[in-house]
C-alpha cells in the first residue's frame, strides 16, 4: 500500500509514495518510524507506529502534514510467504 498523507491546511488526503526509509528512527524509543509530523515551527518528528498512535493527537494542532505510513506494516512482504513441505 501507499502513505496516507493529511495536510491540514486543507484538509485533504492524497496517496504518495513512502518516503519514511528503515533508516528513519522514532525520535521517542528509536524504532524503525513509519509516522511523520511536519511542525509549524518547521521542525519534523518521526514516531514509530505505537508512539504516533500516542503522541500525534497532541501534535495535530501543530502540525501542517502528518504522513502515516502504518498501512505499510499489515503488509506481507513477497519472501514471507507461506512454504508447503
Amino acid at each position: 500500500g501507499t502513505p496516507t498523507t493529511t495536510k491540514r491546511m486543507a484538509d485533504v488526503t492524497t496517496a504518495l509514495a513512502p518516503t519514511l526509509t528503515a533508516a528513519d528512527r522514532c525520535d521517542r524509543c528509536g524504532a524503525q518510524a513509519y509516522v511523520l509530523a511536519r511542525l509549524t515551527s518547521g521542525g519534523e518528528l518521526m514516531f514509530c507506529a505505537h508512539h504516533g498512535r500516542e503522541h500525534l493527537p497532541k501534535l495535530g494542532p501543530l502540525a501542517t502534514e502528518i504522513q502515516d505510513e502504518t498501512n505499510r506494516l499489515h503488509g506481507t512482504p513477497a519472501s514471507a510467504g507461506v512454504h508447503e513441505r
